[in-house]
């Protein structure tokens, strides 16, 4: 048998590129490696904070986005993600300028949950900050016009300990947060038929949400899962 070389890591699909964070990434989070059934490849963009991210449009760090999502590719990853659904703002000039598929956000998902459901139902966003999603995060990540939002801000631990960057997370005060926050979206829009969830922090939650709403919960795990699926094909026999 021959091979052919080119890489510098191998088995490594999915390269995700992280916010500068500190606090606590549970099983479950994106940020921590055990959440994922298959090897992926992490770059931190250093000055990505959260607050930075989430509250303030990401301004000034598209370059360095660019530069480590290319660092990733450099390195053997077929595709590219990120930890942030904020991100949706950066899909087209990752994906122009680093020649492989770019999946920045859970976002993207919303379109195409959409056309799962029945007549009539339709998806909703649980989001870290509906202060801060902007219609332009929306329409970079395809989300159809007028698809209810739902959000932790308000809580008394998720939306502030994640933001915050703090050190210490009580999780079953985030867990209940996630649950509240899903049950208010569902209760003030009985068409919805799916959750995508918005925030990568929020995977923990999700069966909890599920559990509560009955609801199918779509998050950056079922969008980087399926997308893994396509950059290294399962083989068989």
């Amino acid at each position: 048998m021959r091979v052919t070389g080119g890489k510098s890591i191998y088995g490594a699909s999915v390269g995700i590129l992280m916010l500068d964070a500190r606090f606590p990434r549970i099983p479950g989070d994106m940020g921590n490696a055990t959440t994922w059934p298959f090897p992926v490849h992490y770059r931190i963009v250093r000055s990505a904070t959260p607050d930075r991210v989430v509250r303030k449009g990401a301004e000034g760090l598209l370059g360095d986005f660019i530069a480590a999502a290319r660092e990733l590719v450099a390195d053997g990853v077929d595709g590219i993600t990120t930890n942030c659904g904020f991100l949706s703002l950066f899909q087209e000039e990752l994906a122009d300028a680093v020649g492989v598929p770019v999946a920045t956000s859970s976002l993207m998902q919303v379109a195409m949950v959409n056309r799962l459901l029945p007549r009539g139902r339709r998806a909703g966003i649980l989001t870290i900050s509906a202060s801060t999603l902007t219609p332009l995060h929306l329409d970079k990540a395809g989300v159809p016009a007028g698809t209810p939002v739902g959000t932790t801000e308000g809580g008394r631990e998720f939306t502030r300990a994640i933001l915050g960057n703090e050190l210490e997370l009580d999780v079953e005060a985030a867990r209940q947060d996630n649950i509240d926050a899903a049950a208010a979206l569902v209760a003030a829009n009985p068409d919805l038929g799916a959750i995508v969830l918005e925030c990568t922090n929020m995977v923990p939650y999700a069966a909890d949400i599920h559990a509560k709403t009955r609801l199918p919960v779509f998050s950056i795990e079922t969008f980087v899962r399926w997308f893994q699926g396509a950059l290294a094909p399962r083989t068989y026999g």
